[in-house]
């Protein structure tokens, strides 16, 4: 039994694109105030300001939803890899022989399963995050870098 099955992998991809998403609009408000600034204040155009204010309330809101579902489909990642993987355990402790059901503890069977699967649920999600967040901030903010 595969514990990263097709959907936690699915899962796993559009956090990873939502998050970029995310990264993109956070870094282009940057390019946006500074239309503000050097068309908008600089020149004296009230329209321009207007504008590039609702384009920027227009960004915030898809970074909000891109934030939003990639807290979601990350968490739907590591839920299902937590599930798979205390499946693959159940099923495995169901195969014990005596000799090694005597060796373990019904407790520490219990934690295995609950305790143990939900610190690896906990750190896969911190580890999708951060493996996702720090490269695709780096690289928008490179291009960003790049474009002014």
């Amino acid at each position: 039994m595969a514990i990263l099955r097709a959907t936690t992998i699915i899962m796993v991809f559009i956090s990873c694109v939502m998050i970029s998403l995310l990264y993109k609009f956070l870094l282009t408000y940057s390019l946006m105030m500074a239309s503000i600034i050097d068309d908008g204040v600089e020149a004296g155009n009230l329209h321009h300001i207007y504008v590039m204010g609702a384009w920027m309330i227009v960004a915030a809101l898809i970074g909000l939803f891109a934030g939003v579902m990639g807290g979601k489909y990350g968490a739907k990642a590591s839920t299902g890899f937590a599930k798979n993987l205390r499946q693959a355990m159940f099923e495995n402790i169901q195969n014990y022989s005596f000799s090694n059901i005597d060796k373990f503890s019904t407790a520490g069977l219990v934690t295995r399963l609950t305790t143990d699967v939900t610190n690896l649920q906990n750190a896969y999600q911190m580890l999708l995050r951060m493996c996702m967040r720090a490269p695709a901030s780096m690289i928008v903010a490179m291009a960003m870098a790049f474009m002014i």
